[in-house]
C-alpha cells in the first residue's frame, strides 16, 4: 500500500476517534465504548473507510505491552505475599466454575458437545487489558480489590496460553503424550526465562537504568525497549505478549525510578491502546450476529452475573469482605480478546463453525460494553445493592483483617521538597533539624542514590510530570517546597499540585521579582528569592562592622565636641 494512503487512513481513524471520543465524553460515556465504535464505523462492518489492519494491529500490540509493563512496575513482594494465594484460588476457581456451568447452559441451548466446550471455555477468560485500563483510570490498581483482580487475570492469561497450546497440538493430530510434552517444554522455557530475568535484575538492570536515568528521554526509551523486547521474547517462547511485558515491569519494580517511568509512559500507553479498541471493533463481524441473539443474551447474563458471584463466593470463603469480593468480581463480568482468539482457533481447526464464532463475538461485544459501565460506576452500584449482598458478608473477614494488620504503614510526610541541589538539600536538612518529616524529590539518580545511602527519604521523579505527582502524599503535606528556580517548572508544578487536593502551603523559588510575581499569581503562597536574600544577608554582614565603626566615630566626635 502507498505510504501516503496509509497516512491518510491513519489520520481518518484519529479524526473519527477524536470526534466520537468528544461526543462520548460530553455524554459522560466511557471512552472505551466510543473507541470500539470507531473500529466498527471505519472497519469492514461499517463504512470500510480504512484497510490498514496490520499497522493498527502493530500499534495495538505495542499499547498492550506498555499497559502490562506499567502494571508489573507496581508489583512488589509484599503484594505477592498478601494476595498471591487468593488470586490463584479465585482465578482457577472461576475458570473451573464458568467452564462447567457454561458447558451445561450451552447444551441446554442445543449446541453440540464440542461446540459447547469451546464456547464455555471462551466464556471463562476476562480481558486483562480492558480491566487494567479501567482500574488505572480510576486509580484503583493499587487497591486491595485491584491487586487481587490483576492477580487472577494474570492467572487466566496463563491458563488460556496452556489451553491454546493444547488445542493446537491436538488439532495437529499429535498423541496425548506429545502435547503433554509440549506443555512441559513451555514450563521449562518459563523457568529459564524467569532465571535469566532474575539474573539481569541482580547484575545488569540496576546499573544500566541508573545510568540511563541521567536523561529523562533515554530512561523512557530504555523502558519502552525493555517492555516491547520482553513481550516479543515471551511470545516467541510460547507465552502471550502480556505475560512477557508484565514480567518486564516486574523486573523494574524494585528500581527507584519505577514511578517516574510509569508516569512518563501513561500518555503514550493510552494513545496506543486507542488502536487496540479500534482494532477490536474493526474485527467484529456484525452481519452474522442476527441468528445468535437469544443464546448470546443468555450467555451474556451468565457472564455478567455468574462470574462475579463465583468470585464473591470464593473470596468470602477465603476471608474477604463482601465489598472487596464484589469490586473484584465485577472485573470478570466480560470476556476477553483471548476468547475471540480461542474461537477463531477452533474454527481454523474445524472444531466449530462460523455461528459459534459469531456467538462468542456477540457475547464479547455486549459484556465488554456493559461491564465497562459496571466497573466505572462500581461504588455507587455497590451502595445500591449492598443490602442484597448480606449473604456474602463474613462475620469475621479474617484474611482481610490480617492484611490490614500486617500491611506496611505508609509513612506520612509533613513537607515535600522538590529539587535536592545545594539550596534544596540545605532547606530539607534545616526542616529535618526542626523536627519536620521531609520527603525529597529529585530527578538526578546519583543524588537520589547518595541521599538514600545516607538514610534520607528521597524518591526519583520529575516535578513537571503530572502523573508522577499523583504518586506522592500531597494530600497530607503541610508544606510543599520547590527549590528549583526555573519559572516554567514551578508554574507546571503549581498546576499539578492544584489538581491533587493539596491543602498545605506551597513555596516556590525564583531568580527575580518578575518571576516571583508570576508565581504568586499562579497560586504560590510564598516565593523564595535565594540570590536576593543571600545578597541582603551579605550586605547586612558587610555593613554591620561599618555601622559599628561609624557609630564609634560619632561618639568620639561628640566627646571631642
Amino acid at each position: 500500500m502507498d505510504l501516503d494512503n496509509v497516512f491518510y487512513e491513519f489520520a481518518l481513524v484519529l479524526m473519527t476517534a477524536g470526534i466520537l471520543g468528544f461526543v462520548a465524553h460530553s455524554l459522560k460515556q466511557p471512552l472505551i465504548v466510543a473507541f470500539i465504535a470507531v473500529g466498527i464505523v471505519v472497519g469492514p462492518a461499517g463504512f470500510q473507510w480504512v484497510s490498514i489492519g496490520s499497522e493498527i494491529d502493530l500499534l495495538a500490540k505495542t499499547g498492550i505491552a506498555l499497559l502490562l509493563f506499567t502494571v508489573g512496575l507496581k508489583l512488589d513482594l509484599h503484594v505477592i505475599r498478601t494476595t498471591g494465594s487468593v488470586s490463584l484460588a479465585t482465578g482457577m476457581g472461576q475458570v473451573l466454575f464458568t467452564s462447567v456451568l457454561g458447558y451445561v447452559i450451552c447444551l441446554f441451548l442445543g449446541m453440540p458437545h464440542l461446540t459447547s466446550i469451546y464456547v464455555a471455555v471462551a466464556l471463562t477468560f476476562s480481558s486483562t487489558i480492558i480491566i487494567v485500563k479501567l482500574l488505572s483510570d480510576k486509580r484503583e490498581i493499587d487497591s486491595l480489590h485491584g491487586r487481587i483482580a490483576v492477580g487472577f487475570l494474570i492467572v487466566q492469561d496463563l491458563v488460556v496460553v496452556l489451553v491454546m497450546i493444547a488445542l493446537s497440538a491436538f488439532g495437529a493430530g499429535r498423541r496425548s503424550g506429545e502435547w503433554t510434552q509440549e506443555i512441559l517444554l513451555i514450563a521449562v522455557k518459563g523457568a529459564c526465562l524467569l532465571l535469566v530475568v532474575g539474573l539481569l535484575m541482580w547484575f545488569v538492570i540496576p546499573p544500566l537504568f541508573r545510568r540511563a536515568a541521567r536523561s529523562a528521554e533515554l530512561l523512557t526509551a530504555m523502558a519502552i525497549a525493555w517492555a516491547v523486547a520482553l513481550a516479543a521474547i515471551g511470545d516467541v517462547l510460547g507465552f502471550s505478549k502480556e505475560v512477557g511485558a508484565f514480567l518486564a515491569g516486574v523486573s523494574l519494580a524494585s528500581m527507584p525510578h519505577r514511578e517516574a517511568i510509569g508516569s512518563r509512559l501513561v500518555g503514550l500507553r493510552d494513545f496506543l491502546l486507542l488502536f487496540f479498541f479500534v482494532d477490536l471493533g474493526a474485527h467484529l463481524k456484525l452481519g452474522v450476529l442476527g441468528s445468535q441473539m437469544f443464546p448470546a443474551l443468555v450467555l451474556s447474563v451468565f457472564v455478567l452475573v455468574g462470574n462475579p458471584l463465583i468470585v464473591m463466593v470464593i473470596m468470602g470463603a477465603m476471608g474477604y469482605r463482601k465489598r472487596t469480593g464484589f469490586l473484584a468480581g465485577l472485573t470478570v463480568a466480560q470476556i476477553s480478546e483471548f476468547s475471540l482468539m480461542l474461537a477463531a482457533l477452533g474454527m481454523s481447526l474445524g472444531h466449530i463453525d462460523g455461528d459459534a464464532v459469531a456467538l462468542v463475538t456477540l457475547v464479547g461485544l455486549s459484556t465488554i460494553t456493559l461491564s465497562t459501565y459496571l466497573i466505572l460506576y462500581s461504588h455507587p452500584f455497590y451502595e445500591r445493592i449492598a443490602p442484597a449482598l448480606s449473604w456474602f458478608e463474613r462475620k469475621k473477614p479474617f484474611r482481610e483483617v490480617a492484611i490490614e494488620s500486617t500491611a506496611e504503614p505508609q509513612q506520612k510526610f509533613d513537607v515535600i521538597v522538590f529539587g535536592l541541589g545545594r539550596y534544596g538539600n540545605h532547606i530539607a536538612q534545616e526542616l529535618e533539624k526542626r523536627g519536620r518529616n521531609v520527603l525529597g524529590v529529585d530527578f538526578d539518580p546519583d543524588v537520589v542514590h547518595r541521599l538514600r545511602q545516607a538514610g534520607r527519604a528521597v524518591v526519583y521523579g520529575d516535578a513537571e510530570d503530572p502523573e508522577f505527582a499523583s504518586t506522592l502524599p500531597l494530600s497530607n503535606a503541610q508544606l510543599v517546597v520547590s527549590s528549583m528556580p526555573e519559572v516554567t517548572v514551578n508554574l507546571t508544578l503549581l498546576q499539578v499540585i492544584a489538581r491533587h487536593e493539596c491543602s498545605g502551603r506551597i513555596a516556590t523559588t525564583a531568580h527575580n521579582e518578575h518571576d516571583a510575581t508570576r508565581l504568586k499569581d499562579a497560586g504560590s503562597d510564598l516565593v523564595l528569592l535565594p540570590f536576593l536574600g543571600a545578597a541582603k544577608q551579605a550586605v547586612d554582614e558587610l555593613c554591620e562592622p561599618l555601622a559599628s565603626q561609624i557609630s564609634a566615630e560619632q561618639v568620639d566626635q561628640k566627646g571631642e565636641g
